[in-house]
């Protein structure tokens, strides 16, 4: 099963180091990820929306098919990341968009590492 996580543009590139998160729990099978506990399952790909407000998603899910299909490969799930799900303005019709356009599950969430006080001991 090859899977593709759907991440924030903003957070994506200027403050998630590598998607970190979401590979540790994809690792660990973890959060929204415990879907696929003892399943041969594999990322594909990271990619972002676009940018705000998120207007050209569906563009961007064509160029990873196009890509993709270079070597043979697909898409069987996408994960909306948590960077999104938490922060984005613009999920709903993001997510919308996603659902309408992806043909394939698509699973609101990845990892739940984020602290409920971020000073807190």
């Amino acid at each position: 099963m090859n899977i593709a996580i759907l991440a924030c543009k903003n957070i994506k590139d200027d403050c998630s180091i590598g998607c970190h998160h979401c590979l540790l729990a994809f690792d660990k099978r973890e959060g929204d990820f415990v879907l696929y506990e003892g399943k041969d399952a594999r990322i594909m790909a990271i990619f972002h929306c676009g940018g705000c407000p998120g207007s050209c998603v569906v563009a961007r899910l064509m160029n990873l098919k196009a890509w993709m299909a270079r070597t043979g490969e697909n898409i069987d799930a996408l994960h909306i990341g948590t960077c999104l799900l938490e922060n984005c303005p613009y999920k709903d019709s993001i997510i919308e968009k996603v659902k309408a356009n992806s043909g394939v599950e698509v699973v609101e969430g990845s990892h739940s590492y984020r602290p409920d006080k971020i000073f807190a001991c």
